[in-house]
């Protein structure tokens, strides 16, 4: 009988999270099942964190990322798809995909909605080849879903994210070097 060691039971749950994770949406469904997946993300957002209906309201448009796959065991990655709303209407499909090297294992999974604030922010985001998530957006994340509150945020800054719904052996997601692609589903 094999006996294993934590190192060989913690690489093995990396990889059946992993494969697990591939349950992401690459490359199936189209646009419908990305709006169907923006749809419920939008519903979830808003039941958890009710004061993001208002911030949604004052916003000029809003991407939806339903679920981010993040790995990493050494070198790691995520990746996402998902749709820039403007009002209530679809205007483009986008993907997300980071890189990171360093001490880190893990995946885990998230979605996040990025609001953004300004219609010069808007305009950037849409006329970039790749718009790239830097330092400068707000996280607007609470542990009790009703002190989020719209207005103590959408003055401070043009693009704002909140991250929501994770779940996986990893800590901590963060949108910094994220970059966003429009794509074709």
């Amino acid at each position: 009988m094999k006996s294993f060691s934590r190192r060989s039971f913690a690489l093995g749950a990396l990889a059946a999270t992993s494969l697990a994770a591939c349950g992401n949406g690459i490359g199936g469904g189209g646009a419908a099942t990305i709006d169907a997946r923006v749809d419920s993300t939008l519903n979830e957002m808003h039941a958890q964190f009710p004061g993001t209906r208002d911030l949604a309201a004052r916003s000029a448009g809003v991407l939806v990322m339903p679920l981010i796959t993040e790995v990493g065991l050494g070198l790691g990655g995520s990746y996402g798809r998902g749709a820039l709303r403007v009002g209530p209407s679809t205007v483009d499909y986008y993907a997300a995909a980071s890189g990171s090297a360093g001490l880190q294992i893990g995946a885990q999974q998230f979605s996040h909605v990025l609001f953004f604030m300004t219609p010069e922010a808007l305009l950037e985001f849409r006329q970039s080849p790749g718009w790239a998530a830097g330092a400068d957006i707000e996280y607007a994340i609470s542990e009790r879903s009703e002190m989020l509150r719209a207005e103590t945020t959408t003055s401070l800054s043009p693009v704002i994210a909140v991250v929501f719904g994770q779940t996986g052996l990893r800590l901590g997601a963060t949108l910094e070097g994220t970059k966003y692609t429009r794509i074709i589903p």
